[in-house]
């Protein structure tokens, strides 16, 4: 079943299919550590396949991710940082979380998988800019912070011309107006708002697409506790 509709939501999204065996394991496994874990609340596999895999594989079309590094901030049980790595091989993934939990897990699929060059890192985003910072072309992020937040955690992880994207739901115009100055602040500017329809379901996401256009002060990010008490 999950890889039927991997297969042809890969072909609705004109995507190749060699990722597929290495996407079915990555559920597999999900779903094992599942059992033991609180990993992602999504536990049917069709559901897996459609929510998390081909809403990640989504983003594809929206952004160019070849021989690009990419950190994904709050990567939770991977996601889309490892499905964007598996179906683009030659981007450079980062995935990050703060959980040590989640790190661990992410490290077993990807030595199971054979990923070596995929960098599993437990920090809090804040404290990973310290020594990472504006060193990616692309910092992407499904967490479910509001964008002002994520903005702050992730445009000083990105190089000026470089751009991060924010997976959204349809309803956030409201958000994206009330992030425009601490955007611009943290020196990006929102470039792309794309809605787009996870192939299978009747479902459409929104991907902000914000451009690094200068150097983040140095003041940013702030601890996590600043951040939440007194956004931008």
């Amino acid at each position: 079943m999950m890889e039927t509709i991997l297969r042809e939501g890969l072909t609705a999204l004109g995507l190749e299919q060699s990722s597929v065996p290495s996407l079915l394991r990555y559920g597999a496994l999900l779903e094992e550590k599942n059992k033991v874990m609180n990993l992602t609340a999504i536990k049917e596999a069709d559901e897996v396949a459609r929510l998390h895999f081909l809403d990640s594989a989504a983003l594809l079309n929206l952004l160019d991710f070849r021989n690009k590094t990419v950190v994904d901030v709050g990567t939770g049980a991977g996601f889309p940082g490892l499905p964007i790595r598996l179906l683009e091989p030659s981007a450079h993934v980062t995935l990050l979380d703060s959980l040590g939990k989640r790190i661990v897990f992410l490290q077993e699929v990807c030595t199971d998988l054979g990923l070596s060059d995929v960098e599993c890192v437990h920090a809090r985003a804040e404290e990973f800019a310290v020594s990472r910072r504006e060193s990616f072309d692309t910092a992407v992020s499904r967490a479910v912070a509001s964008l002002s937040v994520l903005a702050e955690l992730c445009l000083p992880l990105v190089k000026t011309g470089g751009t991060f994207l924010a997976m959204k739901s349809v309803d956030s115009d409201d958000e994206l107006s009330a992030a425009e100055h601490a955007i611009s602040v943290l020196g990006g500017r929102i470039s792309a708002v794309k809605d787009y329809s996870i192939p299978g379901t009747d479902i459409v996401h929104r991907a902000v697409l914000v451009e690094k256009v200068k150097l983040t002060p140095k003041a940013y990010p702030r601890s996590y506790a600043k951040i939440k008490k007194d956004p931008l």
